[in-house]
């Protein structure tokens, strides 16, 4: 399939880079070209910037009704694109096409529920104990915001960032990752195609060395947000200290998947594999270390390989699989690397492991199972970012604690177990910004956000639209 040539969105127009050059998009599972897209460097960041700034000063002064109108008819484009972009993510990153649909989701659900999440946003009002003043706290947009992607979630991410920016009055520069382009860019014809107003939104990709460098030393941006991992995030915020600008990062996890001994073991089973091996384990909040209770453990195992190997592979708008090819032959070989580490250090491979038979063209990975994981391994340490399952045992909930929490990562956590006296202990000792218990639920209303290593702020819920306001007293004496 091939997308043609697309241009960089810019003050509202669709144009070339500014020194020509052009970048080619190429399928991971085939290795055969999919698009060109116009590849920008720093004349075009710099360009971007300044359009973003004349579009916050049109923006920001329109009335929430009137955004609200304007998000409204791109939401309406988006769905009538559907097809398209979704088409756009099985080509350029190796999604399933059935799985493309929660990146569309995001897109159209964050247009929508933002503008009421604005809406409800109130002055605070602030009493004055001596009664000489009133006092009140209101928001305002803060200003340029840039945005950097990361690939796994094309236009999930787009959607996470669009929706507040917009709703809260901000203009947005949208870089998304050089792994998978091709989505975002297609949301820049969009964004022309009905009239967006020029510089409010502006889309564009190239190398991060001249691009994202340029945007995020600028003193321009108010704001900088991100989703990535946690060394980029460090790369921005040691970068971004040219002027005082917000920031809000979703980065790195290291999620563990707890099975207690009194758990819905096949709830458990059906989730686990779902975390895992979903978007072909690439995923922020994977279920990346998986402990079983002892008495559990070879249950669940045999369980859990056999489910592993049952799992389908296969590419294209047509397929039925529940998993695709990994984005990148870099990251496809990561997971040989990830593999050797554990089994020299005393993990047994149970299931997967190699190339799939026949499918040696392009970054395809079996799904794969790892058992006696323990701490000195990269599995355990690293965020896997891949379809690689690694499961091991323990006695009790003080040892699993320990183990769970033996990361610099801190974003999802999930455990499985009826006892309440437990829930409400690894409820207030896990160190992760987000604990699902006996169940696992994601939705645009919802906070999503990380501590320690994983990141500043949230996406999704009203949590979001912090990072795009800026509050201001105002006091009158009466």
């Amino acid at each position: 399939m091939d997308f043609g040539y697309l241009k960089l969105y810019i003050d509202g127009k669709l144009v070339d880079a500014a020194d020509g050059k052009r970048h080619t998009v190429i399928c991971p599972a085939n290795e055969e070209k999919v698009a060109e897209i116009a590849w920008a460097g720093l004349k075009d960041a710099e360009l971007a910037l300044s359009a973003a700034q004349k579009g916050f000063e049109y923006w920001s002064k329109l009335s929430l009704a009137e955004r609200t109108e304007w998000m409204s008819k791109l939401r309406t484009a988006v769905l009538e694109r559907e097809h398209d972009l979704r088409a756009a993510m099985v080509y350029e990153m190796g999604k399933t096409y059935a799985g493309a649909w929660e990146d569309i989701e995001g897109v159209i659900n964050a247009l929508e529920w933002y503008p009421a999440a604005m809406k409800n946003m109130r002055d605070e009002q602030i009493p004055d104990y001596e009664n000489t003043h009133t006092h009140k706290m209101v928001h305002q947009p803060a200003g340029v915001a840039v945005a950097y992607l990361a690939w796994n979630f094309p236009l999930l991410n787009v959607g996470f960032k669009l929706g507040p920016a917009l709703a809260s009055g901000c203009s947005i520069i949208i870089k998304p990752s050089a792994a998978s382009p091709l989505s975002a860019y297609l949301i820049g014809k969009i964004l022309y195609d009905i009239d967006f107003p020029a510089g409010v939104v502006n889309i564009l990709c190239g190398p991060s060395s001249e691009v994202a460098h340029t945007m995020t030393t600028s003193t321009i941006p108010a704001v900088l947000t991100m989703i990535g991992s946690t060394a980029t995030g460090q790369k921005v915020i040691a970068d971004s200290t040219t002027s005082i600008k917000k920031l809000g990062m979703e980065l790195g996890g290291n999620a563990p998947f707890i099975v207690f001994e009194d758990a819905d073991i096949e709830k458990a089973l059906d989730l686990g594999i779902a975390l895992k091996y979903g978007n072909s384990g690439q995923v922020c909040v994977a279920a990346n270390r998986i402990f079983v209770h002892k008495s559990i453990y070879d249950k669940f195992l045999k369980a859990y390989v056999k489910r592993a190997s049952e799992l389908k592979l296969g590419h294209g708008i047509d397929s039925e699989a529940d998993m695709g090819p990994m984005v990148s032959r870099k990251d496809r070989d990561r997971m040989f690397d990830l593999i050797k580490d554990a089994i020299d250090k005393g993990a047994k491979l149970e299931y997967g492991g190699n190339i799939p038979e026949g499918r040696e063209k392009g970054n395809w990975f079996e799904p794969t199972v790892l058992s006696g994981m323990t701490p000195e391994m990269d599995v355990f340490r690293k965020e896997t970012f891949g379809p690689i399952g690694s499961l091991m045992s323990f006695e009790t909930d003080d040892e699993v604690l320990a183990l769970a929490n033996d990361t610099e990562f801190g974003l999802a956590s999930y455990i499985f177990t009826n006892d309440h006296k437990r829930i409400e202990r690894f409820s207030r000792d896990l160190q992760f910004g987000e604990i699902q218990i006996n169940g696992v639920k994601y939705s645009i209303y919802l906070p999503h956000g990380g501590i320690k290593n994983s990141g500043i702020g949230h996406d999704c819920s009203h949590l979001a639209l912090d990072d795009y306001l800026v509050k201001k007293r105002i006091s009158m004496a009466i």
